[in-house]
């Protein structure tokens, strides 16, 4: 016969075969996900830390960089490694610079803020971050009994 329209039977189990490989190949990447709300509680702890640094307060600023430093892991353990990125460590964050005229006051009000921020995130988290959190808000209520 020639001149055939019909499909054969090998045809048609190429075609079903193959269909699968051209959608997984056009479809589109994931989205990246959100930020990581702890995100903004690494920034205001190296915040926290230069500013404590600023005003003589050892002790402050070294509680606050470990907070920082702990709060970042956890944020680097959640974060989804993205296929086709290079595996190497980031480098070290910076340190923040602090105010030109720091100020008792300012260190006391950011860390009210940051204690107020971690004990509202403690009671959204997962279980597993929760207990960072409340570590994080009891912290920094110790370190302002401290400065009291």
């Amino acid at each position: 016969m020639i001149g055939r329209t019909a499909l054969s039977r090998r045809a048609l189990l190429v075609a079903a075969t193959t269909a699968p490989l051209a959608v997984a190949c056009t479809t589109p990447p994931p989205e990246p996900p959100p930020p990581d709300p702890l995100a903004d509680l690494v920034s205001a702890a190296r915040a926290d830390a230069a500013l404590a640094t600023a005003l003589g307060a050892p002790e402050t600023a070294a509680a606050r960089t470990q907070q920082a430093d702990k709060l970042q892991a956890e944020v680097d353990r959640a974060t989804p490694k993205v296929p086709g990125t290079p595996t190497s460590q980031p480098p070290p964050p910076s340190t923040p610079q602090p105010p030109a005229n720091p100020t008792r006051e300012a260190l006391v009000t950011s860390l009210q803020t940051a204690q107020k921020q971690a004990a509202d995130l403690t009671l959204t988290a997962p279980a597993h971050r929760a207990g960072l959190l409340a570590s994080v808000s009891a912290g920094c209520a110790a370190l302002l009994e401290a400065l009291a």
